[in-house]
């Protein structure tokens, strides 16, 4: 959501995940070697099971937007440690966090296509640093939300530099130029060498999985269409550049058209179809974002 505070709510991914403790003694064997083993390969997805190396891996995650803005001053770099380190004793082992910060305070991206090395650094320095501490990554790549940049800022951008006549932040899904501005930050960050480790983004065991946007919305097109296709175009687009890594969207988890009887469950209606939008074949797995405290006192 908007609110720089509920970056750090429910993160739900949408799989079967019983504690060891209920399984066969042979059962947590298997598991507790996964994590001897440092969850060292890239994350596979079964049916409803995620995998590495063969043992099955079970997500235990959180939320932290900051880490790249953190340590791209390199004096600060141990509250990440700090921070991995408490994740690991608690048994956390999966991290999701920004690849993006697009124009404005500190950007990563502060054009089309520059790119600020700070903090590029700043985000090799996470995910090397998350690989000692056994922590797999999710890496977000643009925002919905204005909140460092997002959606607003790329359509900015192809209004103030290109000259494109657009309206709307929606247009954001379907403008060919700010697509292929959105194209070319996966493909830099995708390929991207990690100045720490030296290993390439999309190389990496490390991430766990790439996410098209935090929370995508199209208010302006409430059947689903246009995301819809958008997914679709970069979700062919990722893989396209890297087939290693799993690929989710970054819903809140609303009903479409898919499921028209179910659409009345929905707080409001965002333009999503969590349905359909999870059963384009390149997105791997599903998640949603819950935040009913705030859906329902909107209402």
């Amino acid at each position: 959501m908007k609110n720089q505070n509920h970056y750090l709510g429910l993160l739900l991914l949408l799989m079967a995940m019983p504690l060891a403790i209920d399984y066969p003694s042979k059962q947590s064997c298997v598991v507790k070697a996964a994590a001897d083993q440092g969850n060292e390969g890239f994350i596979r997805a079964s049916g409803v099971h995620f995998s590495v190396e063969g043992y099955p891996f079970y997500a235990n995650g959180f939320n932290a937007y900051w880490l790249m803005y953190v340590a791209s001053d390199p004096s600060q770099r141990h509250k990440v440690s700090e921070a991995y380190r408490a994740a690991a004793s608690h048994g956390l082992t999966v991290a999701r966090t920004w690849a993006f910060s697009d124009g404005g305070y500190r950007p990563l991206q502060s054009s089309p296509g520059s790119y600020n090395q700070d903090m590029f650094q700043g985000l090799d320095f996470v995910i090397a640093e998350a690989r000692k501490y056994g922590i797999k990554l999710i890496l977000s790549l643009v925002n919905n939300y204005e909140s460092f940049g997002g959606k607003k800022q790329y359509v900015n951008w192809a209004k103030n530099q290109a000259g494109q006549q657009l309206s709307s932040d929606d247009d954001f899904f379907t403008n060919s130029v700010v697509k292929g501005y959105y194209k070319n930050h996966i493909q830099t960050v995708l390929n991207r060498r990690n100045s720490v480790s030296g290993v390439v983004y999309k190389n990496d065991p490390t991430i766990m999985a790439w996410e098209l946007m935090n929370e995508p919305r199209c208010l302006s097109d409430p059947s689903g269409n246009t995301i819809q296709s958008w997914i679709r175009e970069m979700a062919s687009y990722v893989k396209s550049i890297d087939r290693k890594h799993l690929l989710e969207v970054g819903l809140e988890g609303f009903y479409g058209q898919t499921t028209p009887k179910r659409t009345h469950l929905n707080p409001f209606s965002i333009g999503t179809d969590f349905i359909a939008n999870n059963q384009i074949p390149q997105i791997d797995f599903a998640t949603a974002h819950s935040y009913p405290d705030q859906w329902y006192t909107q209402q």
